[in-house]
């Protein structure tokens, strides 16, 4: 039986994948691939990819526990705690992720992410902390879609502290935005990293019942629109909004950067990249139209609940 919050953790992530991959599988038809993957360092994981699918053209669900030595640069990207060595640290993380690419350009891309991270022996102040999240990327915005899935992450953080959700809600604005774009790279719901000033027992609660609102956050708004027809056109927008997708994780995002610098699995650690996007010259909407209104919202983030 799991004592430590680090065994605690790992079983978390495990579950995790295993709900989320069985939820989506059933809601899609489709089956997911698993590969198996061990960190020559120390540690490994195991990712799931579902391609092609009739709801989900890409949806993957992975999950990794690594260990070894950081150099500066990892560290670095690793974030988290303060005021320790930014090398020759051992260090432990483990954590489930999940990035969901729909077909059909009105149900939404959807990431969430949950994890801990020790440096040292995790006994040092600020050598041990969770972070994660969950957020919305519409292609077209239906208020009602991000009003539901902000209330259900707003209820998991409530029953915990009703300070964290518009902590982690304004958060979440702020850390997923394409600052040379000027918007943000969605609709928002709850981030957090660095988190440690509770008791470790009690965050790991959090971060369960987090976990544990991604499903009825999201797969009520998937049911809603999957059958929903769009145009040719509506897809090559669902397309450019991709690509600012792309952009993000690939210039931002501290989870890739930390994955490629600790020798992951580079095609688990690419895995949120969608199967298609694109980028085109100029792409300004016309005004009044619903690409136009959703450019309005990530440009001026809003609060949902």
């Amino acid at each position: 039986m799991a004592s430590t919050v680090r065994e605690r953790m790992e079983q978390l992530v495990l579950a995790t994948q295993d709900a989320v991959c069985r939820a989506l599988a059933e809601a899609d038809g489709g089956t997911f691939r698993e590969t198996a993957w061990q960190r020559r360092d120390g540690g490994g994981g195991r990712s799931r990819v579902l391609e092609g699918g009739t709801v989900f053209e890409k949806a993957g669900v992975n999950t990794s526990a690594v260990w070894g030595t950081l150099d500066p640069a990892a560290a670095q990207a690793m974030g988290g705690g303060t005021g320790l060595p930014d090398t020759g640290l051992p260090f432990f993380a483990t954590g489930v992720s999940v990035v969901v690419h729909p077909g059909n350009p009105m149900v939404p891309t959807v990431h969430c992410n949950y994890r801990y991270f020790e440096r040292g022996d995790g006994t040092l102040p600020g050598s041990w902390w969770f972070g994660g999240g969950a957020d919305l990327t519409p292609s077209y915005l239906f208020e009602e879609d991000v009003r539901h899935f902000h209330r259900v992450h707003k209820d998991a953080c409530d029953r915990h502290d009703p300070a964290f959700y518009p902590a982690f809600k304004r958060w979440c604005d702020e850390y997923f935005t394409l600052a040379h774009r000027g918007e943000t790279r969605g609709v928002g719901g709850i981030f957090f990293d660095g988190l440690n000033d509770w008791e470790a027992d009690d965050l790991l609660a959090f971060v369960a019942e987090c976990a544990a609102a991604f499903l009825p956050a999201y797969l009520p708004i998937v049911e809603r629109r999957a059958g929903t027809p769009y145009t040719a056109e509506q897809r090559d927008w669902q397309l450019v909004r991709r690509g600012r997708y792309v952009e993000f994780n690939l210039i931002y995002d501290r989870g890739t950067s930390f994955g490629l610098r600790t020798g992951g699995r580079t095609e688990s650690v690419l895995m949120s990249l969608p199967p298609e996007a694109r980028w085109t010259s100029d792409r300004e909407p016309r005004p009044g139209t619903p690409e136009a209104t959703l450019l309005e919202v990530l440009r001026a983030p809003r609060e949902w609940v």
